[in-house]
C-alpha cells in the first residue's frame, strides 16, 4: 500500500443527527480507509482517517460536504500519528 496517510478532523456545523457518521463510515469503507468517527458533546463530529493519499484526500473532501442532510461550516485538520485500525467504525 505504500505510505500510510493520516488525517484527524473536527467538523463543525449541522452535523449531528443527519446521518453524518453513518455516511462517513460508508464512504470510508468504500475507499478502503480505516479509522473512526464520533459525535462530540459540543456538536462537532471528530474523525480519524488512515489510508493511501488519494483515499484520505477523498475523505477530507467528503467532510467538507457531509451527508445529504448535513450543513458543514468548518473543517479543522490536525496532524497525528497513525493508530493502526483494522476497519472503520463509529465510536459511541
Amino acid at each position: 500500500m505504500g505510505d500510510v496517510h493520516v488525517a484527524h478532523v473536527y467538523v463543525s456545523g449541522d452535523v449531528q443527527g443527519v446521518f453524518f457518521r453513518a455516511t462517513t463510515r460508508e464512504v470510508a469503507r468504500e475507499l478502503g480507509v480505516t479509522g473512526w468517527v464520533q459525535n462530540l458533546s459540543d456538536g462537532r463530529v471528530e474523525a480519524h482517517f488512515e489510508g493511501d493519499k488519494a483515499s484520505v484526500q477523498a475523505m477530507l473532501e467528503f467532510c467538507h460536504e457531509g451527508s445529504e442532510a448535513a450543513r458543514v461550516d468548518y473543517v479543522a485538520t490536525e496532524a497525528v500519528e497513525p493508530e493502526g485500525h483494522d476497519g472503520f467504525f463509529i465510536r459511541r
